[in-house]
């Protein structure tokens, strides 16, 4: 009866395409063929175009009886085709064996759930947490916000409930205007609740290289923060969800696939977009340990989005970079941290821990005077310099980072813990007790995301972070209000005007809100500062920031800053601006340093292109943005077209217009019908493949 039914369904394609040449009709019964054996497992359910539905369970045919349906149907299709049935019944069993449960090499379970959402967000870091507080969220203050209702957001990571690890510390005023954007956004982060030591002043050791004393301290009149990582974490999640205040759901599941190319993923089905949205397949990690060892295997989720959110890190999975960015690779920022708790039953003076003031915030010590000189430790330190970050907490209880800026290749771990150790050591600081330890990895700079990519890059995933210092929190912070006005109006614009949703637009939106033109060529007149200090040695280092901290608060403030919206940002936000900014840094200089950066400007502009004297000059113009540019179709010569048209009916020769001479009206009311006609045929296909699918489910057990 299904090949019956098969066969009819087949000369009703055959027909409506049989005009266009003689072997349409052959094809499209080898796709009818193809779409009704794999439909049950590879094409959305059939809301698929109803967005906002909760989570739902959804039957699954067994790998079985796909291909009983596959083999049962291979009748319908022509005997001049069967190297071409054999391609198409080949790809169909790869793909069948890629959501297989019981083949012991398949990634990926049969679905056995369903959600929709408007946005999926795809991490649970503080960008993914914090682009998803803001795009859920109902109450906006501003103006721009208010014209934009909420969205239903759905975040998904199967390391949802690991606590962050980083140590994250910022500048006062720029965690102040972080705060700013939240509530003008109807969300509190307040300073109980986010940081954790707050220190008014913040030190700085240059000392041993241009007559700089080894002991003299430079003061930054400047507040620096801890932040309170698990408070702000609370703040950013749900409030179902530890006491939290954003409104977005959570799916403890991460996602399986990975870009082959520009919206291209592997296992193949995994992640498909389409004109309306996306489908994506997420998978849920089994209980691999304790008492629940093997009690909840892994599930499969299908989730239904308009929009994807990547904030799964620096080197996603599904984010491609662009292989047309003339911007070197990125550099590493190494650190080994370590939450200590000191002996201090020696020390007279308890306001101190070795030479740190525990009233302020150390951010650089780049001394290396707890070397032997000439020794092979004090060689490789000043060829591969770290410095030591600290951050005195209550009592006897100090955090201490030993680090190294940005390197290419990365110095090793063992490398910053063992100097890190020295360095205490020879300062007379005691520890007694190791709360925590911390392994910093943070890749600077690089290209940026590919354009035209459906899957939105944000945090790591997008490279915000900055290529010179290697500071990302409130960057990220920041760019989540520009990224969620931008999707939000996107969003609510076409559902207030019933327009078709284009969620290609809605994807270069959200990347244009994050990498505008201007911020762009700031961004490559930071990249050439970190290609510029990972080739100093220490004598360099201690020279350039003894030189840059000396300059205006604004102008270093703006510089470590980076991205619009943080304070001081201005200063650096145009081409004049940074002009002004390097013209004044140089002058501050030690002589050698000064010298070495402009040969290091005129090697880089040979060496990397235009990208640096763009930043720095308006001669270039802007760097390339990520706007939306709409993809017209190819139409031709019209009047050339329209002119042969013309004279063949005219001719009495020819009877028959050409297809390339068609009337381009006359052309898609006739692709139209054969829609309506292909839209049946699958509709009758569709009815088929649900009823063997009850038939079969019997005896099938579920998977």
């Amino acid at each position: 009866e299904r090949t019956q039914k098969s066969a009819t369904l087949t000369m009703k394609v055959s027909a409506s395409f049989i005009s266009a040449g003689p072997g349409v009709a052959s094809m499209a019964s080898a796709l009818l063929w193809a779409t009704s054996s794999t439909n049950a497992f590879l094409a959305p359910s059939s809301s698929t175009h109803s967005f906002g539905a909760r989570s739902t369970p959804v039957a699954s045919s067994s790998p079985s009886s796909i291909a009983s349906r596959a083999s049962s149907s291979s009748c319908i299709l022509p005997r001049q085709n069967s190297d071409l049935h054999e391609r198409t019944r080949s790809s169909i069993q790869t793909s069948t064996s890629l959501y297989s449960s019981s083949s012991p090499s398949s990634p990926i379970s049969s679905p056995t759930a369903e959600d929709e959402c408007d946005v999926l967000v795809l991490g649970s870091g503080p960008a993914a947490r914090a682009i998803a507080t803001l795009l859920s969220s109902p109450n906006a203050v501003d103006a721009a916000a208010t014209s934009s209702p909420p969205l239903d957001v759905l975040l998904a990571d199967s390391n949802y409930d690991r606590r962050w690890i980083p140590n994250y510390g910022v500048w006062q005023d720029e965690w102040l205007s972080i705060r700013d954007l939240f509530f003008s956004f109807g969300h509190s982060l307040d300073d109980d609740d986010c940081i954790d030591r707050a220190w008014s002043k913040t030190d700085c050791y240059f000392g041993g290289s241009f007559d700089i004393p080894a002991e003299e301290r430079m003061r930054l009149d400047r507040a620096y923060c801890r932040i309170d990582r698990d408070g702000l974490r609370r703040c950013l999640s749900p409030e179902n969800d530890e006491g939290g205040k954003a409104r977005y759901r959570v799916l403890r599941a991460r996602h399986v696939s990975k870009a082959t190319s520009i919206n291209i993923y592997s296992p193949a089905g995994s992640l498909v977009h389409d004109d309306e949205g996306s489908t994506i397949l997420l998978q849920s990690k089994p209980f691999s340990s304790g008492e629940d060892r093997g009690k909840e295997p892994a599930t499969t989720t299908r989730v239904r989005a308009k929009l994807i959110i990547d904030c799964t890190g620096h080197e996603s999975r599904l984010v491609l970079k662009d292989d047309r960015d003339s911007a070197p690779p990125p550099g590493y920022q190494i650190a080994y941290g370590m939450l200590a708790k000191l002996n201090e039953d020696s020390i007279p003076d308890k306001t101190r821990c070795g030479p740190y003031d525990k009233d302020a915030m150390t951010l650089f010590d780049y001394r290396t005077d707890h070397f032997p000189p000439d020794s092979l430790e004090a060689s490789k330190a000043e060829t591969a310099p770290t410095f030591m970050y600290v951050m005195p907490l209550n009592d006897n209880r100090v955090f201490f980072e030993e680090t190294s800026l940005v390197a290419r290749p990365a110095v090793s771990f063992r490398e910053c813990k063992d100097r890190c150790r020295t360095r205490l050591e020879y300062l007379g600081i005691t520890v007694e007790d190791i709360e925590e330890e911390e392994y910093c990895y943070i890749p600077m700079g690089g290209p940026l995301p590919a354009r035209d990519q459906r899957v939105v890059g944000f945090g790591g995933a997008a490279a915000m972070v900055h290529p010179s210092t290697g500071y990302h929190l409130c960057r990220a912070m920041m760019g989540a209000g520009a990224v969620a006005r931008a999707v939000r109006e996107e969003l609510a614009s076409s559902s207030k005007s019933k327009a078709e949703y284009n969620p290609d637009r809605a994807a270069a939106r959200a990347y244009d809100a994050i990498w505008t033109p201007d911020n762009i060529a700031q961004r490559n007149f930071a990249v050439f500062g970190g290609e510029f200090l990972m080739k100093q040695r220490v004598r360099g280092l201690r020279g350039f920031f003894d030189g840059f901290f000396k300059l205006p608060l604004p102008l270093w403030g703006g510089f470590l800053a980076g991205w619009p919206g943080l304070p001081n940002n201005e200063r650096h936000e145009t081409w004049s601006a940074r002009l002004v900014f390097g013209l004044t840094f140089v002058s501050k200089l030690p002589l050698p340093v000064a010298l070495d950066m402009l040969a290091a400007i005129v090697g880089y502009s040979i060496s990397e292109g235009l990208a640096l004297p763009q930043s720095v000059t308006p001669l270039l113009g802007l760097p390339e943005g990520y706007e939306y540019k709409e993809k017209g179709m190819a139409v031709g010569d019209v009047a050339a077209k329209a002119e042969a048209r013309r004279m063949i009916l005219e001719s009495g020769v020819e009877e028959v217009v050409p297809v390339d001479f068609e009337d381009s009206s006359s052309a898609a009311a006739a692709t139209t019908a054969n829609a309506v006609v292909v839209e049946d045929v699958a509709a009758e296909s569709k009815v088929d493949v649900v009823e063997s699918d009850v038939v079969e489910e019997e005896s099938a057990p579920f998977a």
